[in-house]
């Protein structure tokens, strides 16, 4: 076991969390049972001080984790505001997609293209718009075979579907799928 003293040299605590479960019921209210109004109070243990000095792990991404002792009430309260400010920022980010969305969808047919624009540059929206394509490609060219070392009746349409294949060397283009057909022998 390691003994902790803090700066101020009281002995610390360590800070850990215990699983709480709720226990089940299987029988559903009637309407004549009314239903409890009253929130049952959550149990504080006896042990419990918010004025605690405790040591926990501050973990800095890929760097490395330090050791910082405060009061429990202190971190408590950083928790809770993480927590908050957790929410607001998926609520933002939420809002972003949605302007996202209308900027996008009015943006050609827009007389203020310039206005949406430095709209889209001040939420760091980038104004991408995919569209699903196809192409028909014809190609043609020839295939030289051994007769004596190969079978005469080859099947060319499964040699060519082996052989040709379609790719992108764009980065803003992406092949979902590919199909040889019509091949035939001029």
């Amino acid at each position: 076991m390691i003994d902790l003293t803090c700066p101020c040299n009281s002995k610390c605590t360590l800070l850990s969390v215990e699983d709480a479960t709720i226990p089940y019921t299987d029988t559903p209210l009637t309407k004549e049972e009314p239903m409890e109004t009253e929130t049952p109070a959550v149990t504080v243990p006896d042990t419990y001080n918010a004025n605690l000095l405790v040591t926990y792990k501050v973990i800095h991404g890929y760097s490395d984790a330090t050791y910082e002792t405060d009061k429990v009430a202190s971190i408590e309260w950083s928790l809770h505001n993480g927590r908050q400010s957790q929410k607001q920022a998926n609520l933002y980010v939420s809002q972003i997609d949605a302007a996202k969305e209308i900027i996008c969808e009015a943006y050609a047919d827009s007389q203020d293209q310039d206005t949406l624009r430095e709209i889209a540059e001040a939420l760091g929206i980038e104004l991408i718009k995919e569209v699903e394509w196809s192409a028909s490609i014809e190609v043609s060219g020839t295939y030289s075979f051994n007769i004596l070392e190969n079978d005469y009746d080859m099947d060319l349409e499964s040699e060519i579907t082996d052989a040709i294949f379609a790719d992108s060397h764009h980065g803003n283009i992406e092949i979902n799928d590919q199909e040889v057909c019509n091949v035939r022998e001029n």
